[in-house]
């Protein structure tokens, strides 16, 4: 196991585990909260292989809309 130190957010702290989805590259850790445990079992499926870049735009064209 490798542990990195960092401060994360009370509020992120306390969403369900179920709702998160954490993925990290060389120079950052990205953490994206989704509204159900499907929608985030979705993200993590249909997002395999991926990017970050290609993982955020996927989010944002299918979950993050207001």
């Amino acid at each position: 196991m490798i542990c990195i130190k960092v401060e994360i957010p009370e509020e992120i702290c306390s969403i369900d585990d179920e709702l998160k989805a954490i993925y990290h590259s060389k120079n950052s850790v990205c953490i994206w909260i989704f509204q159900s445990r499907m929608d985030r079992n979705t993200f993590m499926d249909e997002t395999i292989g991926m990017l970050k870049e290609q993982r955020e735009k996927y989010f944002e064209s299918k979950f993050n809309k207001q």
